[in-house]
């Protein structure tokens, strides 16, 4: 089988740590070409993965490389840009999330992708941890009834270190688009993706200036079901949280740790698959399986998962989200 050859647009963290690692790893794929404006940076990373095509401007990569695919890993602010600018050059991306800082700036990306016949996938690597994919196989088999009810929460230390990142002109938001956004799309893809009918935001800025560091909303779904997420960068917990609970008419779920239960008359049968790994193990098999699933529906072998339209649907939310919280009042949608 042919090597997809794929590009990495922007080398901070999440390229070092998650893509570049990963990419390398992946036996059908070549790191053809990295872009980056800092040029030390660009030079020592591209060094360290033995990558030949460097560039300091993202336009001469798309006009010089022969990529099929590329990585757009640069600040929130730049997605819109610099995706719009692989479509237009006719390259499949996948956007590291969000896919922008707002529902309209992330709209042209999509219709760019569609008007291009290419594709969009946004990084929501919590869809492809395995005990999160366990428990959809679950749910989706009505073992324990139908899910009407999901309450997620997660509270770490902010993604990234950047100036930009805490600047709401920026970055598009706080702790929602940080970690509110992967907790969203990962309740609406365990429900089956319902349509929001009404959201209603608390945001809280103890440690932060012009974006919030701790949130929490309610949302309603179409289909009866609801939400309730929570999310912080500065609650005073004793560690990292991280939690998912599936309330269902017939049984329980969770994430973190895995558990699934069947109520049958007045007894509760668990149904656990037996698992051994580790949460670290979980969380880095979710980034390959990212990829390898990219890689695929590049190749044509399948859909794209977490797709461009689906992002925007979770863009509106997040809109919603922040319209809530500013004006103290539930917003329908």
């Amino acid at each position: 089988m042919n090597k997809t050859k794929v590009a990495v647009i922007g080398l901070g963290g999440i390229a070092q740590l998650v893509h570049l690692p990963n990419l390398s790893k992946i036996g059908n794929v070549v790191i053809s070409a990295v872009a980056e404006t800092n040029k030390s940076r660009l030079n020592a990373v591209a060094d360290k993965f033995n990558i030949k095509e460097r560039y300091t401007d993202y336009n001469e990569l798309l006009k010089n490389s022969d990529v099929e695919a590329v990585i757009v890993a640069t600040p929130t602010s730049t997605h819109k840009d610099v995706a719009i600018a692989c479509l237009r050059a006719d390259r499949h991306v996948l956007v590291e999330k969000p896919l922008a800082r707002t529902y309209k700036e992330a709209k042209p990306i999509v219709e760019a992708a569609q008007k291009h016949k290419k594709h969009v996938m946004v990084g929501m690597n919590f869809r492809y941890r395995p005990d999160a994919m366990i428990l959809k196989s679950i749910l989706a088999s009505g073992e324990a009834g139908q899910p009407f009810y999901v309450k997620a929460g997660w509270v770490r230390s902010q993604s990234s270190e950047g100036k930009w990142f805490t600047k709401k002109n920026e970055s598009g938001g706080g702790v929602i688009i940080d970690l509110g956004i992967m907790l969203l799309d990962l309740s609406l893809w365990i429900l089956d993706y319902p349509p929001v009918t009404s959201v209603s935001t608390i945001n809280y800025s103890h440690n932060t200036k012009t974006v919030e560091d701790t949130s929490i909303s309610f949302l309603r779904c179409k289909n009866s079901s609801s939400i309730n997420l929570e999310t912080s960068w500065s609650l005073p917990l004793e560690k990292d949280t991280f939690y998912m609970n599936v309330f269902c008419n017939k049984g329980f779920a969770s994430l973190n740790p895995f558990r699934v239960y069947k109520k049958i008359d007045q007894q509760v049968i668990e149904l656990t698959p037996a698992q051994t790994e580790s949460s670290l193990s979980v969380l880095k098999k979710s980034y390959m399986n990212e990829l390898k699933s990219f890689i695929g529906a590049v190749k044509g072998l399948h859909p794209v998962v977490s797709s461009g339209d689906e992002a925007l649907q979770r863009m509106k939310v997040v809109d919603s989200m922040y319209q809530s919280a500013s004006e103290n009042k539930e917003i329908l949608i």
